[in-house]
């Protein structure tokens, strides 16, 4: 879902807003809340970055092996 949304804010649906630095920083916001997180390089670009929030994902089914 979060890579859904990253993909949005750079598709014409949403204007291409990662061609602006706010944009570009919300990207980045995103990206910190994926799997591992920042590397090193992006944290000493985006100093400001703030990890949004994990939507939570409820399994309704069983899912066995």
């Amino acid at each position: 879902m979060l890579f859904k949304l990253i993909v949005l804010l750079m598709a014409a649906v949403l204007r291409s807003l990662h061609l602006t630095s706010e944009g570009l920083q919300e990207v980045v916001n995103i990206r910190a809340s994926i799997n591992t997180g920042l590397t090193d390089t992006l944290k000493k670009a985006f100093p400001l970055t703030k990890p949004i929030d994990r939507p939570v994902l409820e399994n309704k089914e069983d899912i066995s092996p």
